[in-house]
């Protein structure tokens, strides 16, 4: 269960969306294999239920507890370092630390970790819905039924992004499933039960009421817009349904709200409508497309409005461009404020993020804005949103930031241990901000060791590296084979030919350390 603060001054750095897909069917239904797999009805009870264990019955054989198998790697030495503490000065003990470190170098440790989550059966043939951030990083998933049965579970498709992920049970008889229902047609103060796995407690069930209907959390994103409830949620809730009184899934339980880290009645849930379609595209094995700005943003609050004299929580602020995305081809600039994109207003619950969401890459739309206290008009063409690793490495690297703090550890120990630096693949996205061609291929430096002979051969952030002893790097891996290679024929510095901004390439020695 994840657990967020809230904040409304939130600043997101990319505009993210899902392309709109086919008709999905929403339907109140709920599913038996006891009733030959067909729609069960069940009546609405009128007023405050005298017991909910009728719809309880009925739904709850389609939540399971899924239960996740992680590896991750651990650091001996961090085990070490403390009993060796008390003896440090004794002979031979540095000579003994050195080789251990190179020791774990060569074989990192891996250690098995377990968590824990909820999901629910979508159809017969045993395809369950639950959270991405469930099964991240899992080596091995398993499903526990109602009844207790322990089945394997094969990981169909994962959308970071939507926080989502569809698992697969291959075993022949049909399983009991629910149907996805419409969380528009709640309102405040109606009932939900939560259903899932917390703490490792399968089968709880949890009831409240609606809280909220669409609440942004100030998070920022393309799914900022959640199910508020007060029905108890805590950590293993995660990816299990939120039922209303017809037994619809109106929600994926995502998230808590709470400074204690347990449930303080404030819980969210991915709305079903959508869920949906990004749980249909998973099934598919179809490629999720997202419309892309390429804009940061900031909410229009009060400072901001009084400021600018326009009024609050209307629109939202642009604080930056990218180069050569949708945004700055239409001509949008930092310090406009979007109003209404695709004849659609922008407001706190209907954020730039979300509009953009559902329009297809592709898509030319209006935009309205406002620009030095007139409204202007503009008319773009959405673009595609990067990978999650491209929009990792374009916050991870801006060459408008003087970084001077000490450089921490990175991805590649080789690379920066040997030549001072960390360094990222060069994007086209990060090449446009360099002002390289389109074609570029090399590394970037993110970060330079002060003490390095590399920052004294006056290397610095930006500086893209297109060689490495005549070879050229294209990734972090060409880079730490050329320093190995040199390592192993005794030579203490690689050459490097580096391009700068506004400067003809230029080839420097770094020596090795």
């Amino acid at each position: 269960m994840k657990t967020i603060g809230i904040s409304r001054q939130a600043m997101v750095a990319a505009l993210v969306g899902v392309a709109m897909v086919g008709s999905f069917s929403l339907a109140p239904q709920i599913f038996s294999p006891e009733a030959g797999a067909q729609p069960i009805q069940i009546e609405a009870p009128r007023g405050a239920p005298l017991s909910f264990a009728d719809l309880i019955e009925q739904v709850e054989p389609a939540v399971v507890s899924v239960n996740v198998t992680t590896e991750r790697e651990v650091g001996r030495m961090a085990d070490m370092q403390e009993f060796f503490e008390q003896f440090r000065g004794m002979p031979g003990l540095d000579e003994f630390m050195e080789q251990r470190r190179q020791e774990e170098e060569e074989e990192p440790e891996t250690r098995e970790g377990r968590s824990l989550g909820s999901g629910f059966f979508i159809s017969k043939d045993g395809y369950i819905v639950t959270n991405n951030h469930v099964v991240e990083g899992a080596t091995a998933i398993q499903v526990v039924l109602k009844d207790g049965t322990e089945l394997d579970a094969e990981l169909v498709g994962t959308d970071a992004q939507s926080d989502l992920a569809v698992l697969k049970i291959s075993r022949r008889e049909p399983f009991p499933f629910v149907e996805f229902g419409d969380s528009t047609q709640s309102r405040p103060g109606d009932w939900v039960i939560a259903i899932g796995n917390p703490f490792g407690l399968g089968g709880t069930v949890t009831s409240g009421i609606v809280s909220a209907v669409y609440r942004n959390t100030g998070q920022g994103g393309a799914y900022d817009r959640y199910i508020q409830t007060d029905t108890a949620i805590n950590r293993g809730n995660s990816g299990g349904p939120l039922f209303d009184m017809q037994g619809n899934v109106i929600g994926i339980n995502n998230a808590i709200f709470s400074p204690s880290g347990g449930s303080v009645g404030i819980g969210f849930a991915i709305p079903a409508e959508i869920a949906a379609p990004i749980v249909q595209k998973l099934r598919d094995g179809v490629e999720i497309e997202r419309g892309y700005l390429g804009v940061s943003i900031q909410p229009v609050d009060d400072d901001l409005a009084d400021s600018l004299g326009i009024p609050q929580n209307r629109g939202e602020f642009i604080q930056g461009v990218q180069p050569g995305e949708a945004a700055e081809q239409a001509g949008i600039r930092p310090g406009d404020i979007v109003t209404k994109i695709d004849g659609q207003e922008v407001t706190p619950d209907q954020t730039l993020s979300f509009l953009v969401a559902n329009i297809a890459p592709g898509t030319t739309i209006p935009v309205e804005l406002v620009r030095d206290g007139e409204t202007r008009r503009v008319t773009l063409t959405v673009g595609k949103r990067p990978s999650e690793e491209e929009l990792r490495q374009q916050q991870q690297f801006n060459p408008d930031i003087e970084d001077e703090d000490p450089m921490e550890p990175g991805e590649n120990a080789v690379i920066e241990e040997r030549l001072g630096l960390q360094v990222l693949p060069l994007t086209a996205q990060i090449a446009r901000q360099l002002g390289a061609g389109a074609d570029t291929q090399g590394l970037v430096v993110a970060r330079v060791d002060p003490n390095s002979d590399a920052a004294r051969k006056r290397l610095q952030r930006g500086d893209i590296i297109l060689t490495a002893n005549y070879r050229q790097v294209r990734s972090l891996d060409d880079l730490e084979s050329i320093i190995r290679t040199a390592e192993s024929e005794d030579r203490e510095a690689v050459l490097l030919r580096v391009q700068r901004r506004g400067q003809p390439a230029a080839y420097v020695a770094v020596r090795l350390r």
